[in-house]
């Protein structure tokens, strides 16, 4: 796993062995950030379900100004902690180690975002709590972008009745990406 463009492109990046985290394939990433790149430059990234940060840091290289990181695990947050210093990326990097309900509530009226992605572990239904809980808060507006990787069986029928769009679906041969903008 690596950093695969921007000012910290090739880095190599740590995860955690095992299956306590599931990193983004390189090749899904690099897809993903190709959709992304004009809204990257300056914006402020949200990574929710951080795992290793890799999400977040690839923002961070490609030109967004800041990334706040929640993760529970304290594993993964402290491989993120290396991530961070290792990309030197520590002035532009803000690692919340608290459940992501916890911590949106303890970043609203601190923060807004541009850009936020959600990776909660698959078929635990943890998105539709996450997207109720964004669209409640003051931490995301109509120009914000949320991105929401699923596995393939992930029903998102709910999201307009939360005040949700969708914009659009990207999927691969095991996931897809979700993305979504307040009504």
């Amino acid at each position: 796993m690596r950093i695969i463009a921007g000012s910290a492109r090739s880095l190599p990046l740590k995860t955690l062995s095992g299956m306590e985290t599931r990193p983004t394939s390189d090749r899904i990433k690099e897809t993903l950030f190709n959709m992304l790149n004009p809204e990257l430059p300056g914006s402020r990234f949200l990574d929710l379900f951080a795992g290793s940060g890799q999400m977040g840091l690839e923002a961070v290289s490609r030109g967004a100004q800041a990334a706040v990181f929640v993760e529970n695990n304290k594993k993964a947050a402290s491989c993120i902690e290396e991530n961070i210093r290792f990309t030197r990326f520590t002035d532009q990097c803000t690692l919340l180690v608290k459940d992501v309900i916890s911590a949106i509530r303890w970043l609203e009226g601190r923060e807004h975002f541009d850009l936020v992605f959600l990776d909660p572990p698959y078929r635990k239904h943890l998105e539709k709590d996450v997207l109720q809980a964004l669209g409640e808060s003051s931490l995301i507006t109509e120009s914000s972008l949320i991105v929401v990787e699923a596995a393939l069986d992930t029903d998102f029928s709910w999201a307009e009745s939360m005040g949700y769009t969708i914009t659009k679906e990207k999927t691969y041969k095991t996931n897809k990406h979700v993305f979504l903008r307040l009504m």
